[in-house]
C-alpha cells in the first residue's frame, strides 16, 4: 500500500495511453500488485511462525530452567556456651518442663537475631534446641528454605553472615534472661537430613551408656530398613567417661551419598566435630569400633536409597576417658609394640600422644608401621594438618601400605595428634634396636628401614618402595644397565616405556626418529600409529585407538553386532562400549562385598577377602585342589587335579567343594556350602605331558547361594590384556613352603605378571600360549602344592577382579627363576563360554 500511495503523488506530467498501452500497463499493475501481496503474505506467514517457534522455544527452554531450578534448604547447627543456670539432669530430657522452658527462651533469642537481617529473615524457617549437656552447652540448628526464584541469593546464607549475625545480635557474655547468659557460640553447615527434634519424637532415641554393654539396633533390624529413614541416637556418660560403641553387624547400602552412618563427639551433627562417615558392609574380622573424647556422642542413621539393606546392630558401653597423661609412654627395651589409643577401634578425637624409646649406646631404633590409616576428607597427605604421626619432625597421615622409620641416634620420640574431627583406624607399630653397621641381618636394608630378602635387590622390581634396592646394582646376564645404575630386565628394552627413568633403556632402539616399535619388535613410521590401517603383524599400532573404531585386533573387544571397541580391557569398566550395551552385561561378579583393611605384612587371608575361592575335597583325604566361583553352579579348576591313571579321580562322587571357607578346621561353619559335583568336564586337548589346556570345569549338582563370602570372580574377555608387572594376587590352601604342610588358613600371595619371553627363557622353552608365569624371578613368593586349580586374580582399573590365570604348574616352589606356571585364561574363555555358557 505505501508503494502505491507513492506513485501517486508522483505528478510531475501527465501522459494520455493508447488502449493497447492501457491493457499492458494495467496487467504490469495487476502482475506488481500481485508479487507485492505474495510477498506480504510470505513475510506475514514466515513472521507468524518464527514468533510461535520462538515462542515455543522461550516457553520450553523457560520450563526446563524452571525445573532446574529447585527450591534449596540450608541448615547450620552448633552449640552455645552458658551460664548462669545450673545443671539438672532433668534438661537432658526433652519433655520436661526445664529443658521446654530454657530451649524456648534460646529458641526465641535466636529467632529474634535472624529476623533483623534482611537476607536471613527472608528464607528463616525455624529455629531448633535439640540438646544439653554438661558444661553447660545448649545445642541447636536453623534451618532456611530458599524459594527456587531466589537462589541467586544462596552464597549469601553462610556460616560467616550467620556468625556475624549472632555474634552481633546475641551480645556474647550479656544476660538474656534472668542469670541466662551466652558466653560463645558456633555454626556449622550440616546437611538437612540430620537435623532433628528430640520433642517430635520421630526415630529419636535417649540412650544412657555405663560399665554393662547394652545394645542399639537399626529400624527393623534385623529385616531391611526402610527407606527415607532419619534416624538419631544420643548417648550419655558419667562426667568423667567416655563411650565405646561396637558395631557387631554393619550392613549399610554401598553408597555413602545415599544411606550411611555419621558418628558425632557431639549431641550436635556438626561436622567439625564428626568422629567418622560409614556405609558399606564390614566383615566380622573388621567390626567398626568408636571411641568419644568425652561422655557424649550422636549416631546419625540416613536412608534414602530403595536398595535396603538389614542395617545395623550397636553396643555401648563406657571406657575411662583417654587424656595424654592416659596414652603414649616410655621404652627402653630392645624390641616391642604400640599403637594409637584403643586400637583397633578408632581413636579418639582431640588427643595428643607420645612415646619415647631409648636403646643402649651404639644402637639405633627401628619404627615399622605394620597398620597406618588416618585418611581424612580434604586432607593434604604432604601437609598432614590435621591427624598425624610425627617423627623427627616429619608428620604422617592418609593410609599406607608401608612405613618403617629409624632413628638418628639410640634415642626416637614418636608423636601423635589426632583433632576434634574425625577419626580413623590409626596405627599399629612395632619397634626394636638394630646394630648400625648390620641393620638387617641376612637381608638388604632398605633406605626406608625395610628388610627385604637379599635376592630381591637388583632384580628390577622396587621391592623397598623407595627404589634403593634397584640402585647401585651390578646387573645379571639377563639384566640390562641403565645409566643411572639400576638394572632391568632385559625384556623391557625397546618396550617403548620409560623403565630406567632416565630413558636410557629407550635410546638404542632401532627405530628412527619419525618410528615406532610393535609389540613384535618391528618398527614402522609414526603417521602409521591410529590411522585405520593394520601396519604392525601384531595390530598393535591400531589398539586403543578410538580413530580405529572400525579395526579388529588381537587387543580388541568384539560386540555381538561385529563392530570392535578399540580400548584396552572395555568389559565391566562401567562405561557401555558396545550399541546393544553388552560389554557391561554380566558384571555383577569379581566385587568384595566386606571392606577390608589394607594390612602391611601377613599372609592369612581375611574372612570374605577372595568370596570367590573354593577347596575341593577328595574322599576323606580333606583339601587336595583349589578351585574359583564363576557362577552359581560352575567352577573353574585345573584338569591335572582330576586327570590320573586312577578312575576315582574321574567321579563326581568322590568329591566335595566347600565355598565361603577360610578355616579348613571349620568345614561345618553355617556360612561354609558344601555341594557336590554333578559334571567334571577337563578339556579335551589337556596334555599330562606338557600341561598345555590344563582347565576343567566342574558343574555343581546344586546352586551355590550367593552371600558376603560367596562370589563369582569375573572372567576376562579373549582380548583382556594383563601386561608384563601387573599385581595380582593368588590364593589357596597349599603347602606352605616346598614339601611343607598345608595351610590350615586360606593364604594370599601379591605376584607379578611376568613377561613371556623371560617366562619362556626360564621354563626352558616349555611355555604354551595357553600359559602364563607370574610370581618374582629372584623366588621366595609362589605358589606350591595344594593350591591347583586355584586362581590367580587381578584388580582392573575400574575396580573389578577378574581371573587371569589358573594353578597349573611349577619347578618347586619359590625358586630363584623358577616362577609359577598358569593357564592363561583369556586364550580358553571361548572354550569356557561354549561349555558353559558363562
Amino acid at each position: 500500500m505505501s508503494s502505491a500511495q507513492f506513485n501517486q503523488e508522483q505528478h510531475e506530467h501527465v501522459t494520455f495511453l493508447t488502449n493497447q498501452e492501457k491493457v499492458t500497463s494495467k496487467r504490469r499493475v495487476i502482475v506488481v500488485l500481485g508479487i507485492i501481496l505474495t510477498l506480504l503474505v510470505i513475510g506475514a506467514i514466515s513472521g507468524l511462525l518464527i514468533w510461535i517457534f520462538r515462542g515455543k522455544d522461550n516457553t520450553e527452554e523457560g520450563a526446563t530452567l524452571s525445573q532446574k531450578r529447585k527450591p534449596m534448604v540450608r541448615v547450620f547447627s552448633g552449640h552455645m556456651q552458658l551460664s548462669g543456670i545450673p545443671y539438672k539432669d532433668t534438661l537432658e530430657d526433652p519433655n520436661s518442663s526445664q529443658f521446654e522452658d530454657v530451649a524456648n527462651t534460646l529458641e526465641e533469642t535466636l529467632t529474634q537475631a535472624y529476623k533483623k537481617d534482611p537476607i536471613l529473615t527472608k528464607f528463616f524457617t525455624k529455629s531448633v534446641i535439640s540438646a544439653f549437656s554438661e558444661g553447660i552447652k545448649a545445642y541447636h540448628w536453623v534451618q532456611f528454605d530458599i524459594p527456587a526464584e531466589d537462589l541467586e541469593m544462596l552464597p549469601e546464607v553462610s556460616e560467616e553472615r550467620m556468625m556475624e549475625i549472632l555474634s552481633s545480635q546475641i551480645q556474647l557474655g550479656r544476660q538474656i534472661q534472668k542469670q541466662l547468659t551466652v558466653t560463645d557460640i558456633t555454626v556449622s553447615r550440616t546437611d538437612p537430613r540430620m537435623a532433628r527434634n528430640p520433642r517430635a519424637k520421630e526415630c529419636f532415641f535417649r540412650l544412657e551408656a555405663d560399665s554393662s554393654v547394652k545394645t542399639f539396633e537399626s529400624p527393623e533390624f534385623p529385616k531391611k530398613y526402610p527407606p527415607r529413614m532419619r534416624c538419631q541416637w544420643q548417648i550419655r556418660a558419667p562426667k568423667d567417661a567416655a563411650i565405646f560403641v561396637k558395631f557387631p553387624f554393619f550392613h549399610v547400602e554401598d553408597d555413602c551419598t545415599n544411606d550411611f552412618v555419621f558418628i558425632y563427639d557431639s549431641l550436635s551433627p556438626d561436622e567439625s566435630q564428626a568422629i567418622t562417615k560409614k556405609c558399606g558392609q564390614r566383615p566380622p574380622t573388621n567390626h567398626l569400633q568408636v571411641v568419644s573424647s568425652g561422655n557424649i556422642m550422636l549416631v546419625n542413621l540416613i536412608t534414602d536409597s530403595v536398595m535396603q539393606q538389614p542395617g545395623f546392630k550397636a553396643e555401648y558401653s563406657i571406657i575411662p576417658k583417654t587424656t595424654a597423661q592416659t596414652c603414649g609412654g616410655s621404652f627402653t627395651n630392645t624390641s616391642g609394640s604400640f599403637s594409637s589409643p584403643h586400637f583397633p577401634s578408632f581413636y579418639p578425637p582431640a588427643l595428643d600422644c607420645k612415646w619415647t624409646f631409648s636403646v643402649p649406646e651404639g644402637m639405633k631404633v627401628r619404627v615399622t608401621f605394620t597398620m597406618f590409616r588416618m585418611k581424612e576428607p580434604g586432607v593434604d597427605i604432604r601437609v598432614c594438618h590435621k591427624d598425624y604421626v610425627e617423627v623427627m619432625g616429619v608428620k604422617y597421615c592418609g593410609e599406607r601400605s608401608t612405613l618403617a622409620l629409624t632413628s638418628t641416634s639410640n634415642s626416637l620420640e614418636v608423636s601423635f595428634h589426632s583433632d576434634e574431627s574425625y577419626t580413623d583406624k590409626g596405627f599399629k607399630a612395632k619397634f626394636n634396636a638394630y646394630d648400625p653397621g648390620n641393620p638387617c641381618p641376612a637381608k638388604f636394608a632398605c633406605s626406608s628401614g625395610f628388610c627385604i630378602d637379599k635376592g630381591l635387590k637388583c632384580d628390577g622390581w622396587n621391592d623397598c618402595g623407595d627404589m634403593s634396592d634397584e640402585q647401585t646394582c651390578q646387573c645379571e646376564k639377563d639384566q640390562f644397565a641403565c645409566a643411572n645404575g639400576m638394572c632391568k630386565p632385559s625384556y623391557w628394552v625397546c618396550d617403548r616405556v620409560n623403565d630406567c627413568g632416565d630413558n636410557s633403556d629407550e635410546l638404542q632402539c632401532s627405530c628412527g626418529e619419525d618410528e615406532v616399535r610393535c609389540g613384535d619388535g618391528t618398527c614402522i613410521q609414526q603417521a602409521g600409529v591410529c590411522d585405520g590401517k593394520i601396519d604392525c603383524a601384531d595390530s598393535s599400532d591400531e589398539a586403543s585407538c578410538k580413530e580405529s573404531s572400525g579395526i579388529c585386533t588381537d587387543f580388541t573387544l568384539k560386540c555381538p553386532d561385529g563392530t570392535c571397541v578399540n580400548k584396552v580391557n572395555a568389559e565391566c569398566d562401567h562405561e557401555t562400549d558396545c550399541s546393544d550395551g553388552s560389554d557391561e552385561e554380566g558384571c555383577d561378579c569379581g566385587i568384595r562385598p566386606y571392606k577390608h583393611n589394607r594390612i602391611v605384612g601377613g599372609q592369612d587371608a581375611e574372612i570374605g577377602e577372595w568370596p570367590w575361592q573354593v577347596s575341593l575335597h577328595f574322599r576323606t583325604n580333606g583339601h587336595v585342589c583349589g578351585a574359583s566361583i564363576i557362577s552359581n553352579t560352575w567352577l573353574l579348576s585345573a584338569a591335572h587335579c582330576f586327570s590320573s591313571t586312577d578312575p576315582m579321580y574321574h567321579t563326581e562322587g568322590n568329591w566335595q567343594t566347600y565355598s565361603g571357607l577360610q578355616d579348613q578346621y571349620k568345614i561345618v561353619d553355617d556360612d561354609v556350602q558344601l555341594r557336590k559335583l554333578k559334571t567334571i568336564i577337563t578339556h579335551p586337548d589337556y596334555s599330562s605331558m606338557t600341561f598345555d589346556y590344563d582347565i576343567a570345569l566342574l558343574e555343581l549338582k546344586e546352586p551355590l547361594k550367593f552371600t558376603n563370602l560367596i562370589h563369582p570372580i569375573c572372567l576376562p574377555a579373549s582380548s583382556h590384556v594383563f601386561s608384563a608387572g601387573t599385581p595380582c594376587w593368588v590364593t589357596g590352601w597349599g603347602t606352605l613352603r616346598e614339601g611343607g604342610r598345608p595351610a590350615q588358613v586360606l593364604q594370599k600371595a601379591e605376584l607379578k605378571i611376568i613377561n613371556d619371553t623371560v617366562c619362556n627363557i626360564v621354563t626352558e622353552g616349555q611355555l604354551t600360549s595357553r600359559m602364563l608365569c607370574s610370581g618374582f624371578l629372584s623366588g621366595g613368593v609362589d605358589a606350591c602344592q595344594g593350591d591347583s586349580g586355584g586362581p590367580l586374580v587381578c584388580l582392573s582399573e575400574a575396580g573389578k577382579w577378574f581371573q587371569s590365570g589358573i594353578v597349573s604348574w611349577g619347578e618347586g616352589c619359590a625358586r630363584r627363576n623358577k616362577p609359577g606356571v598358569y593357564t592363561r585364561v583369556t586364550k580358553l574363555r571361548d572354550w569356557i563360554l561354549k561349555t558353559t555358557g558363562v
